[in-house]
């Protein structure tokens, strides 16, 4: 089992995600004896948009990654974009509370289109769309545009993305860690 942790989405994400994928691409292709992928969206505050609709695009052959609605509710599509390096390969995403914005897009989108189960905990539940603006002196302003939507019209504000298989940190060992077990049983079984 191939294990990624995206812990957020930032300025060199993409770069680095490219490199990264065509890597496990390579790998999955050369080694039959891989099960799958456990993509890790723990604790991912999320980040641009547009980062998300590149990392979805990796294991989401066609169709929108994600939707943004206006005030007046028009919907813009984000269609999967670039080369669809893992188009095949079985995945199981882990989320959790701390699993929020562009972590919640691509975990959306993967299970929209039958990619993915999601395992673990509730995510957060952002989906609003907010654009920043600098004001100098190091001080910004964040600014709600829009809503988000899952591909199938979804919108995830306020109550997160219920997983698929419910699985609680063991509390009692800390050092356990249920949640990566249970999704490594998946892709195994």
């Amino acid at each position: 089992v191939v294990y990624i942790r995206l812990s957020q989405f930032g300025d060199s994400t993409n770069a680095e995600w490219t490199k990264l994928a065509t890597k496990v691409a390579g790998e999955v292709s050369s080694d039959k004896s891989i099960k799958g992928i456990v993509f890790d969206l723990r604790n991912n505050p999320g980040g641009y948009l547009t980062d998300a609709v590149v990392i979805g695009s990796e294991f989401i052959k066609d169709g929108n990654i994600v939707l943004q609605e206006d005030k007046n509710g028009d919907r813009t599509p984000y269609p999967a974009t670039g080369k669809g390096l893992l188009t095949d390969v079985p995945i199981v995403v882990l989320i959790n509370k701390g699993s929020a914005s562009a972590s919640e897009i691509v975990s959306g989108a993967l299970r929209d289109h039958n990619r993915a189960e999601l395992v673990g905990e509730n995510s957060f539940g952002k989906g609003t769309i907010q654009e920043a603006e600098d004001l100098g002196g190091g001080a910004g302003l964040h600014i709600t545009i829009a809503k988000w939507l899952t591909p199938n019209g979804i919108w995830v504000h306020m109550k997160g993305l219920k997983p698929d298989i419910a699985v609680n940190v063991d509390t009692k060992n800390p050092t356990h860690d249920a949640q990566l077990e249970k999704a490594v049983e998946e892709l195994v079984k």
